[in-house]
């Protein structure tokens, strides 16, 4: 079958195999304990429930704008207003189906063939793959886990070259949980002022799940605020991942050609979702911070397991929901029948020895680590870590 040579520059998302894997071994009976997907395992709450029913039964049920409905248009900006002390007007707005459908919008607006995007490493599995579609250069700059896996000044002005156009990085950051502080992130700005023609995609879905206290956008520096386009969605922070709703801020000329790209894409968002997206940014935030404040004892659970397992390597995470420690003290180890090379092979070992979905460090740009979600029950969050301890304990030199 002669398919399209488009689907030889970007590869299939890891986390997105690896939770098939699991899928596949647990539908044949495997007791798997997912820590793979970045998934909340509460309900959405009551309230933006209830709203989507109304909706349903207001006949909310036609197509919508492509950018977004008008007040849903408009509760971003209240969200903006009330959370970030950020100033936007509606037309700054466009609603898509997810965060990631706002970044590939972003992306697809902004970056050219041979355009340079600066990612630091680890980064979310998409960013490079879209990237590679929009036919642009990633430069990764690796950072390590004695820089709490955030990129320095120096770093990022060293990487700035003639070609780069963008620059993407998430705060907290899925995987490693990093959160930049106001201080680091006002360090950045001042390279970013020396280099105009650099724009800056600030992917904030985690906004909500961050263990340090407020959360700071690099969009709240007015020096570089109409080069910053800040993505953000409702999956992660409300507990609405198969609601499938994101949104992006940014400057209008901007917005108005994500609102073209997806025009030929998928048109409007769903329009009970988006009803429904309303009332979870206009109301009280009272269940995502009990949500949130569960995360955080579970964080802690995570941690006390993990220091039980020797050559472990692990930061603290600030925010997200997930531990990502250099695994690479266990590569060349074996238990005899499976030998561990790298993080891919010691993925695969803990899925078929442990019956634990993670996932390998190299979709992320970090081959010395495994990322593990702890977006599950306190008990298989036990039960997963006893299982990892015990495979871990069987590898030998």
């Amino acid at each position: 079958m002669a398919l399209s040579r488009f689907l030889d520059r970007f590869n299939e998302p890891e986390t997105l195999r690896m939770a098939q894997l699991a899928r596949e071994l647990r539908a044949r009976g495997v007791d798997i304990i997912d820590m793979s997907l970045g998934e909340p395992d509460f309900d959405t709450p009551a309230h933006i429930k209830e709203a989507a029913i109304t909706a349903i039964h207001e006949n909310w049920t036609h197509y919508t704008p492509v950018a977004g409905l008008p007040d849903l248009r408009q509760a971003v900006c209240h969200k903006l207003k009330r959370d970030n002390q950020l100033d936007y007007r509606p037309e700054q707005i466009v609603v898509s189906t997810g965060a990631k459908q706002s970044l590939a919008n972003a992306i697809l607006s902004l970056v050219d063939e041979g355009d340079e995007v600066i990612i630091p490493t680890p980064f979310w599995v998409t960013y490079s793959e879209l990237v590679k579609i929009a036919r642009g250069k990633v430069k990764a700059v690796r950072t390590t886990a004695d820089s709490g896996f955030k990129i320095t000044p120096r770093q990022l002005e060293e990487a700035i070259g003639p070609a780069t156009k963008l620059f993407m990085f998430s705060s907290p950051c899925n995987p490693s949980g990093a959160v930049y502080t106001p201080d680091e992130l006002k360090e950045l700005v001042a390279v970013f002022e020396r280099h105009p023609q650099v724009y800056i995609i600030s992917d904030e879905i985690y906004e909500y799940i961050n263990f340090m206290g407020l959360h700071c956008s690099i969009a709240s520096f007015p020096s570089i605020h109409d080069r910053v386009l800040i993505i953000n969605g409702l999956s992660k922070g409300f507990a609405m991942t198969g609601w499938r709703l994101g949104y992006l801020a940014g400057p209008v000329a901007i917005a108005k050609a994500c609102e073209k790209v997806q025009g030929q894409f998928t048109s409007g968002a769903n329009s009970i979702t988006q009803k429904a997206a309303v009332a979870a940014l206009t109301a009280d935030l009272r269940p995502t911070q009990e949500m949130v404040a569960e995360f955080a004892r579970r964080k802690e659970l995570v941690l006390e397991l993990m220091q039980s397992i020797p050559e472990l390597v692990c930061p603290s995470p600030a925010g997200a929901f997930y531990v990502f420690p250099d695994m690479s003290a266990y590569f060349g180890k074996t238990d005899g029948e499976t030998t561990i090379h790298n993080a891919a092979d010691l993925s695969m070992y803990l899925l078929n020895k442990a019956h634990v979905s993670s996932v390998m460090g190299d979709a992320f740009g970090e081959p010395r680590c495994v990322r593990f979600s702890f977006a599950n029950s306190s008990e298989n969050i036990k039960e997963g870590w006893r299982r990892i301890s015990e495979a871990l304990a069987a590898l030998r030199d």
